[in-house]
């Protein structure tokens, strides 16, 4: 049995796409005759009928069926081997877009990126950020609207690519003359019976905690909905309630507040990074999802 070479498997695709001896030379720009004898080459070589010849044209046999299968895998995988190859001598370019949840966004997920940019390979990616809640960013991944999603491990994430990123806790952050600002820790069920500072219904955050609160059978008593953590913190400062905020977001800007951890166990949260497959990415969106691994396994001190 010889080897299979991709130009045979080439037009043995065509051939069973086309059900034509004729049309495949077509789009090959070879005579029939030609494209009948690299078949019959083909199907000597491996010792197997491939291709049925009927009045109406050829279709593919059993073992034709299953040769098909695996060619078209074969010329998948040489076609991106190509690409990949051209991209790396021509200097790797093109869009990227990413999808992040505001969390991501107001951590550290501009500085990584910027870094990627920096390196000199790197001049010719654009990468392009755009805010968005969890559930979206999972359902724009399926759908192929982005290329890199970055979202908080609680979401649907069965069949993408998931890397760590990220972790904080979820705390909560009050005024000190607050019913619960002497608590070393708290549960989140402790902080529903009093009123709360967030940001608009739209954001993760807010969606994440609002689903917490009815599996719990309650609601969240909203007293301000903003847009900004500056704001959040402005209200817990005027005592008009408490906010739930990641402990990363707030570092260094709670001067004169009380922050109580919360004790749940989703509150202590992973943030990560995902992709589809790896062999449906660009070259250039390959490199970006590697670079933000390298950083969160950095970040995480994962041993790679």
């Amino acid at each position: 049995m010889r080897e299979l070479d991709l130009t045979s498997l080439r037009l043995f695709v065509t051939v069973c796409e086309t059900r034509s001896l004729a049309k495949a030379g077509q789009a090959h720009h070879v005579v029939g005759s030609a494209v009948s004898k690299r078949m019959q080459q083909l199907e000597a070589g491996l010792g197997i009928v491939l291709l049925a010849r009927h009045r109406r044209g050829v279709v593919p046999t059993a073992a034709g069926e299953v040769l098909l299968g695996h060619a078209r895998s074969m010329l998948a995988s040489a076609d991106q081997a190509l690409l990949d190859l051209s991209a790396q001598g021509q200097g790797i370019k093109g869009p990227v877009r990413v999808m992040a949840t505001l969390s991501a966004i107001l951590e550290r997920l501009p500085d990584d990126i910027a870094s990627f940019l920096a390196v000199p390979d790197h001049q010719q990616i654009q990468v392009t950020i755009e805010e968005r809640n969890g559930y979206d960013i999972v359902q724009a991944l399926r759908g192929g609207q982005t290329a890199v999603g970055v979202c908080w491990d609680v979401e649907e994430l069965d069949g993408l690519v998931v890397r760590p990123y990220l972790r904080d806790r979820l705390v909560a952050v009050m005024h000190p003359a607050h019913r619960l600002a002497r608590r070393s820790r708290c549960a989140f069920e402790d902080t529903l019976n009093t009123d709360h500072i967030g940001m608009p219904p739209e954001t993760s955050m807010r969606l994440m905690l609002d689903r917490m609160a009815g599996k719990l059978g309650r609601h969240i008593a909203y007293r301000m909905s903003v847009t900004t953590i500056d704001a959040v913190l402005r209200g817990t400062r005027a005592g008009l309630g408490l906010a739930i905020l990641p402990d990363a977001l707030i570092a260094g800007r709670t001067d004169g507040l009380r922050v109580v951890p919360l004790d749940n166990e989703w509150a202590l949260r992973t943030l990560v990074t995902c992709t589809r497959a790896e062999d449906e990415l660009s070259p250039a969106a390959k490199l970006l999802a590697k670079h933000l691994e390298q950083a969160g396994r950095a970040a995480l001190h994962i041993d790679a």
